[in-house]
């Protein structure tokens, strides 16, 4: 076979996987909503029997145990007592059936049940959706509360229109969180790893990276270098944001934001500006990402600046839930 029936071959073959990838995404999507329809209904046969027989709380207990050792002993082991359970907390949130997105797994359901704040609920599912995110990266960003850290700062207002509506990227405010959560890369809180260690790990954790910073974010360079009359200064991380259009540039320390490392990132935001931008782009966002910061210093070091640049914390341990949850609260409760 010559190199021209070779090539066309190979295009063949690859016409043809295509097609059949397509295909069997389109057998499993079918699969799957009949699946998950099939859960729902079952869910509503169980609640319409307990409103019915007026059962007591106890009462239904032993529905619940009795139903899943019958149907485990005639269909199989999907029905244990935790996924009967799970049909029928998955009717009582979701009684309009026309509510229930058909891109979403009985697994990301199940994910999504074990969150009792409905407004919360709605978030995670419609950034689940926008995403595409996997069981595991949706498992995940649960974990790291996404929520509530894009919550802190926000206004009471902003907060509702975030549960309602999912994350809506308009503005250089709506990508910053604080803090980042970096549990990912391996590293102690409070560690004696190097800066360059912290952004190796970082490169070399990319993926990772780019979907704890969310949707729009594109790698472009590590260590980008600026010179100026004979004066070298290098950014740590660039990216581009395919929503807002614009750079976005982050500084990593290890300690403490200063008001020094503000002015630095200033600079590297005006070099930007005047020798990057192109027609099309928006002004770049410039994010100072350390391990502490000072918010009264920070303000004032922010003070009559007019370019796009914020100051956040990152951490290398999943959040203390508890503070969180309290923080939203009396953002939600004020």
């Amino acid at each position: 076979m010559g190199k021209m029936a070779k090539s066309s071959y190979q295009a063949l073959l690859g016409s043809i996987g295509m097609l059949l990838h397509q295909a069997r995404m389109k057998v499993w999507q079918q699969v799957n909503n009949i699946l998950v329809r099939t859960y729902w209904e079952i869910g509503r046969h169980i609640v319409i029997y307990e409103q019915e027989k007026q059962e007591t709380a106890a009462y239904g207990s032993r529905l619940l145990d009795k139903l899943a050792s019958d149907l485990k002993d005639k269909y199989g082991k999907g029905f244990s007592r935790r996924n009967v359970l799970n049909m029928r907390t998955f009717y009582l949130s979701y009684k309009n059936w026309q509510t229930v997105s058909a891109v979403l797994s009985w697994s990301h359901l199940i994910e999504l049940l074990s969150l009792d704040d409905q407004p919360v609920r709605s978030f995670y599912e419609k950034e689940c959706i926008a995403n595409k995110w996997s069981v595991r990266e949706l498992r995940r960003q649960m974990d790291s509360m996404l929520y509530e850290r894009l919550v802190i700062g926000r206004t009471k207002r902003e907060v509702l229109k975030l549960a309602s509506r999912g994350q809506v990227i308009v503005s250089a405010h709506d990508i910053i969180k604080d803090p980042y959560v970096l549990e990912f890369l391996g590293l102690p809180e409070h560690g004696s790893h190097s800066e360059k260690e912290l952004e190796q790990k970082i490169v070399d954790n990319m993926q990772s990276f780019l979907l704890e910073l969310g949707r729009g974010f594109a790698f472009v360079a590590r260590q980008f270098r600026i010179s100026l009359n004979n004066k070298h200064f290098s950014v740590d991380l660039v990216f581009y944001h395919r929503i807002l259009k614009c750079f976005v540039l982050f500084d990593l320390k290890l300690g403490k934001v200063t008001h020094q490392d503000i002015g630095q990132m200033n600079l590297y935001l005006n070099y930007f500006k005047k020798e990057e931008m192109v027609t099309g782009d928006n002004e770049p966002v410039g994010i100072v990402l350390g391990a502490e910061k000072d918010q009264v210093l920070v303000e004032y070091a922010l003070g009559g600046i007019s370019n796009k640049l914020f100051a956040s914390r990152y951490r290398l341990e999943l959040p203390d839930k508890k503070l969180l949850q309290a923080a939203v609260g009396r953002i939600v409760g004020g």
